[in-house]
């Protein structure tokens, strides 16, 4: 795995909870010797999709014990954060129990996919904000993140999806969610009645303004109030945009087990729902990495308080305003982000005790 380890000792102890699996209470304490051993020679990490994410590249890394270490694991998910005070990156395995364990998928917006949700003309923006970059990121969702669930959908405990707005009639006829679960014959109706309605939308808004009101003093104040960088409201949006059904993504698999997350509900009912389910720990994907990934109701800042969450670096991307790639915006959020979180990668996670 790792060649040429340096033992550095941390003189510190930090204690962890033990798993719920485990024979004592799930309110026991195992000490944790935070030792770091220096990984000579480190291999930049998320690597495998470098058109999507531009690789994490730092020169001192530590190899640390693992974190989680359930009985009877089944899932392996080599994990890393950054940290100022050991001034490196610190990479450990941890050895999870598949069976407790969720796969959550953060807005997989169904836009510009062909089931009628469109991004409005002239000037209209939704999800990544231009058509094009809507497309580049439903291949990602095809080519990285559809791929990753499938290939852990029967060995773990739950996948779940979270969209935009509250659990409205049409989309409660076709997922399920955390307190009923639709019919096939359900399902039908309410793809039907979704192509209806999103087909009667009128997918226009105004144009640019062509002229604004500059005062002598505050111009550069009075030119952004008028012509702000993004304004997806009713001027461009046209009104209703946004109480339209949004559908998730074509783009993955929506199973009939598969449970949708409403972020008007809140966090506390995912809370409730997973915890009555076993899940323990998060293995966590999707968009956009910079705000809906860590702020909405299935985000990271929220489930990080009650769960051993896992961010999957590569099933992730963050908005790029002023570039046409995103690799170097993502980069910049989950960089960030593993101050205070753990990181994975889509080839770290193995299962079936195949170990990283």
């Amino acid at each position: 795995m790792h060649r040429g380890l340096i033992w550095i000792s941390v003189t510190c102890f930090v204690l962890f909870s033990l798993p719920a699996s485990s024979q004592e209470s799930p309110s026991a304490k195992r000490t944790y010797h935070n030792q770091l051993k220096r990984i000579e020679q480190p291999t930049p990490l998320l690597a495998d999709f470098p058109e999507f994410f531009e690789p994490i590249q730092e020169s001192v890394h530590f190899e640390a014990p693992p974190i989680v270490v359930d009985d009877g694991a089944d899932l392996h998910v080599r994990a890393w954060r950054f940290s100022y005070n050991a001034r490196g990156i610190i990479e450990m395995p941890n050895h999870l129990k598949a069976s407790e364990t969720a796969i959550i998928m953060v807005h997989p917006w169904g836009i510009d996919d062909g089931q009628g949700w469109i991004t409005p003309e002239p000037a209209g923006v939704a999800d990544f904000c231009t058509i094009e970059k809507n497309h580049l990121a439903a291949r990602h969702t095809r080519e990285i993140v559809k791929p990753f669930i499938n290939s852990l959908r029967e060995k773990v405990g739950a996948v779940l999806y979270s969209l935009p707005g509250e659990r409205d009639p049409i989309r409660h006829k076709l997922y399920r969610s955390f307190t009923h679960k639709p019919t096939p014959e359900d399902r039908a109706e309410g793809a039907k009645e979704l192509t209806e309605k999103l087909a009667r939308f009128k997918y226009e808004g105004e144009p640019l303004t062509p002229e604004l009101l500059l005062s002598r003093d505050k111009p550069v104040i009075d030119y952004f109030k008028q012509f702000p960088g993004l304004d997806s409201g009713p001027k461009y949006n046209n009104a209703g945009f946004w109480q339209l059904p949004i559908p998730v993504t074509t783009d993955v698999d929506v199973h009939p087990d598969d449970v949708i997350i409403y972020d008007t509900e809140g966090y506390e009912p995912l809370k409730k729902f997973l915890i009555a389910n076993g899940i323990r720990h998060v293995l966590l994907t999707g968009y956009a990495t910079d705000m809906c990934f860590c702020r909405t109701t299935a985000g990271y800042e929220n489930l990080s308080k009650d769960f051993n969450v896992f961010l999957v670096g590569d099933a992730s991307l963050a908005t790029f305003p002023a570039n046409n790639t995103p690799k170097f915006a993502v980069n910049a959020a989950i960089s960030f982000a593993a101050l205070n979180q753990l990181i994975t990668q889509v080839s770290w996670v193995k299962s079936e005790g195949t170990a990283p």
